[in-house]
């Protein structure tokens, strides 16, 4: 099993590239050799919804998909990570079905939180304005057991998604049984979820403290021998990123998205230099995922006024669509009571109005950026909105979950903008500077961005012009014993 290593990491769905693991696995050998060195596989096991978020069991891979041999391939080729919902179960899963049943008589019984044990009772108004919903309807689904009797059980996110009690020892169990055996695999396990793991009455019940620490800490425990690390998934204020970091943990940059097309469409680059100063080290960035792109996550960094102009340019983009989406303009939290704008539905590359020079600079920034890039499937081909699939089902991501046949993709690649983009990430994994120190320069000047990284006698240096859009590489080149430009 191939460990880490800072180099880029793509994510995919196993049905993403091609029909399954195997046509993946021959796509990203025909095409990105030395572009692609880690993968993040998004959840390839039996599942009852979400897109394979609803997992029912750990064990098996779905078999549309493959096997564990086809996981197990692409773990000794490439650094691998792979999801663990610690926060909820599929309502499909043997352990529901099985309290469903039985009632309190259940082995499970207490790995699912019913409501009115949380609250003594239904929760005041007060209680439910504190709280922060990922749906409207707030964190509650009545189920019915098999005798008709029903309950009302903790769901933060849909009816196939159970919430689970991290504290109760069978939970614990399952954590165990389930981590260990995924540890075999991968070296990274993506914790799902993991902030609304923690429910405690009279707060947001949303990363409270001291609570989040005593998760991780249940959480981790299993994969101690292995050396298995974790990655937090933590949509919210960048400061709680900087919280997990500072613990240990492997973070996600979801503030760089918002940051880089705010600076691209306004020609500013003041906002992105002050957060290439104070970002974690410890993180892996993105610029887009399989859900959207965050907007909670940069509040603060940019000014609310700076983020209604980015998210108004894309509304307007995305309007003529809203017919055909569940929540028009993006998806929406509510906290305190109030709806707040979470993520925009979109690809990057619309986004940024489908142009090259911008789509470019964006990427090349990304990889200048401290921590190790992460690049979405749809963004490794420079996708633009998926219209006829988010119209099948209506669900608003599906914008960015186009389906690549392999006959797509081996025409796709030959855009010269992505030539040269997969240039520059061969570069990004291979040249030794990127593992030493980052010095940005904060006088480069109105719309300038000047990123230098060395370590001993490399070096390599981005300048960037965020009103053109153009930019320069240099590097060392020990060979040639001087300085050559990419």
């Amino acid at each position: 099993m191939r460990k880490i290593s800072n180099q880029i990491m793509l994510i995919t769905y196993a049905d993403s590239m091609g029909k399954n693991l195997k046509d993946l696995y021959e796509v990203l050998d025909e095409h990105f050799s030395g572009v692609i060195e880690g993968v993040h596989i998004l959840p390839f096991f039996p599942s009852s919804g979400d897109r394979g978020f609803a997992p029912i069991d750990y064990f098996k891979v779905d078999p549309a998909f493959g096997d564990w041999e086809d996981i197990r391939r692409f773990s000794e080729k490439y650094y691998l990570m792979c999801d663990f919902m610690i926060n909820h179960i599929s309502s499909h899963s043997e352990e529901f079905k099985d309290y469903m049943r039985n009632k309190d008589a259940s082995p499970y019984r207490n790995m699912f939180i019913r409501w009115n044990e949380v609250w003594n009772g239904e929760p005041s108004e007060e209680d439910i304005d504190k709280l922060y919903f990922r749906k409207m309807t707030g964190p509650v689904m009545e189920y019915s057991f098999d005798d008709g009797s029903k309950v009302k059980l903790w769901n933060t996110f849909g009816p196939d998604q159970v919430d689970l009690n991290p504290y109760d020892p069978v939970t614990q169990e399952y954590y165990k049984k389930n981590l260990e055996h995924l540890a075999q695999y991968v070296p990274l396990i993506r914790f799902d979820a993991v902030a609304y793991t923690t429910k405690r009455p009279g707060t947001s019940c949303f990363f409270v403290e001291p609570e989040i620490w005593d998760v991780l800490k249940i959480g981790t425990a299993p994969l101690k021998k292995t050396g298995t690390e974790v990655l937090c998934e933590v949509h919210e204020n960048y400061i709680l990123q900087q919280k997990m970091a500072e613990r240990g943990y492997w973070v996600y940059d979801f503030a760089l998205p918002m940051l880089l097309l705010h600076g691209l469409m306004t020609g500013r680059t003041d906002r992105l230099i002050h957060w290439l100063k104070i970002c974690p080290r410890k993180q892996f960035t993105t610029l887009d995922t399989h859900d959207g792109i965050g907007v909670v996550d940069v509040s603060y960094l940019l000014e609310e006024e700076e983020i209604d102009f980015v998210c108004k340019r894309i509304y307007k983009k995305l309007e003529p669509l809203d017919k055909y989406r569940k929540f028009p303009m993006g998806s929406m939290i509510k906290q305190s009571g109030k709806k707040r704008r979470y993520q925009l539905n979109i690809t990057y590359y619309s986004a940024l109005d489908e142009d090259d020079d911008a789509y470019l600079l964006a990427r090349i920034v990304q990889f200048y950026t401290p921590g190790i890039p992460q690049v979405y499937y749809v963004g490794l081909l420079a996708g633009e909105n998926d219209v006829e699939l988010m119209k099948q089902g209506g669900d608003h991501r599906n914008i960015n979950r186009h389906y690549y046949t392999r006959e797509e993709i081996s025409e796709t690649v030959k855009r010269p903008m992505l030539q040269r983009m997969y240039e520059i990430m061969r570069f990004r994994n291979k040249y030794p500077a990127f593992d030493g120190n980052i010095t940005v320069d904060e006088n480069a000047g109105p719309g300038k961005l000047d990123i230098l990284w060395s370590k001993d006698e490399y070096w390599t240096r981005l300048k960037a012009d965020f009103r053109t859009k153009e930019y320069t590489i240099t590097y060392f080149d020990k060979d040639l014993n001087k300085a050559v430009t990419l």
